[in-house]
């Protein structure tokens, strides 16, 4: 199997040794969990689902196209305006969607590519998708610590 699309996957929601993974962290969650926010001006966790899926949305993008991040704005998308668990259910599998084409882009991408860069000044392929699986690993430990302090 292609290291980069375990990584991802390890990271994501394949047993890995590290323990939790970011999907796992996200198992059974509410909405009024995912709408607690520690202070005013602290992201809660409904955003990291949305931040997570917008990131892994822009590395699918620089490795090849595909359809378009369908909520804004960009980097942090809003919460929707009704957040009812249908809404998380549905957001919950957009970022579930694009892990899943992340995934399907990098199995794909030609081995000889890795070490070019999509933009100019920025990581090379190899260090983009590395960097998902880094940022889904991050942004679950700040999962796991909102669901702790959550009332």
């Amino acid at each position: 199997m292609n290291l980069l699309v375990l990584n991802l996957d390890y990271a994501f929601d394949r047993g890995a040794w590290h323990g939790t993974t970011l999907r796992g962290a996200l198992r059974g969650l509410k909405p009024a969990t995912a709408l607690f926010r520690p202070a005013p001006d602290r992201h809660n966790i409904w955003e990291y689902v949305l931040h997570a899926a917008y990131w892994k949305y822009i590395a699918r993008r620089r490795l090849a196209d595909g359809p378009k991040f369908p909520r804004r704005p960009s980097d942090w998308p809003r919460v929707p305006d009704d957040p009812t668990a249908k809404a998380l259910k549905a957001d919950l599998e957009l970022l579930t969607e694009e892990h899943d084409r992340l995934r399907a882009g990098v199995a794909k991408f030609p081995a000889r590519r890795l070490a070019d860069r999509p933009t100019e000044k920025g990581p090379t392929y190899a260090q983009l998708i590395l960097g998902v699986a880094a940022h889904d690993l991050y942004h679950t430990g700040q999962i796991q610590l909102l669901k702790r302090l959550a009332p």
